[in-house]
């Protein structure tokens, strides 16, 4: 089997979802790969010449949050923004960690963590949710990319949570973002405490352990030492980002 820095490579990553993985694997994967058979190996394959050093999650982790720091206290670098980077990573992808963040325009991963080209795989969607399709992106940035951390990143007063609290119903496809939310409002209902700011927090902890159960390939990689999936909380007040346990 051949790998890339200890991790499958693309062909044996879709092997692996037709035999173990299901459906989705099957019906989004694998379409999603028949359009993009041509372009995608010979990106994978150009790369860069020298085969890149994996970040370990915990190193992953801490150059996220020094980054968040260097963006509250307005003494960013801007890494990895020149036009030699831009060159660079037209060949190929090494992103250091990947973000499952919330939509919401105030909340730009690339900003908020002060990096730059091709650093981070960044999903966003209304809440954060974990949503197959968004499942099936991480696995991508972690299964093939190499990416060794994802962070569920939330944010303080968050609409789609707010909307999650309400009995109201939603109208359209809203509803969909809203389902996905309320078994983690339904968890916090009876923690003391301001209940705005506990649901914020519970669906990060809710959408980062779906990441983990519904996912064979995230937590087989989990299990391996090479994955970790850490939930996060943004302040749209200060522009700090806090670990969440």
């Amino acid at each position: 089997m051949s790998r890339k820095n200890g991790f499958v490579g693309r062909r044996n990553f879709l092997r692996h979802c037709v035999a173990g993985v299901g459906g989705f694997a099957i019906g989004n994967i694998i379409l999603w790969n028949t359009k993009q058979a041509v372009a995608l190996p010979a990106t994978v394959a150009n790369a860069s010449s020298a085969t890149p050093i994996p970040v370990y999650p915990d190193a992953a982790l801490e150059r996220l949050l020094n980054g968040n720091q260097r963006f509250v206290h307005q003494k960013r670098k801007y890494p990895d923004q020149t036009l030699e980077r831009l060159q660079l990573v037209a060949k190929g992808q090494y992103p250091f960690a990947s973000i499952l963040g919330c939509a919401d325009s105030r909340v730009p991963a690339e900003i908020i963590f002060d990096q730059g080209l091709g650093d981070l795989f960044v999903v966003r969607v209304a809440g954060n949710v974990a949503s197959d399709m968004v499942i099936g992106s991480l696995e991508y940035a972690t299964a093939i990319l190499g990416s060794q951390l994802i962070v569920v990143l939330g944010h303080r007063k968050c609409g789609a949570v707010a909307e999650a609290l309400q009995e109201e119903a939603v109208p359209g496809r809203i509803g969909f973002v809203v389902e996905g939310i309320k078994p983690a409002v339904e968890r916090v209902k009876l923690r003391t405490g301001d209940i705005k700011e506990n649901a914020v927090v519970g669906n990060i902890q809710y959408q980062a352990e779906k990441l983990q159960e519904s996912s064979t390939i995230l937590a087989k990689l989990i299990r391996q030492g090479k994955l970790k999936i850490v939930g996060a909380c943004y302040d749209i007040d200060t522009g700090k980002v806090s670990v969440v346990a």
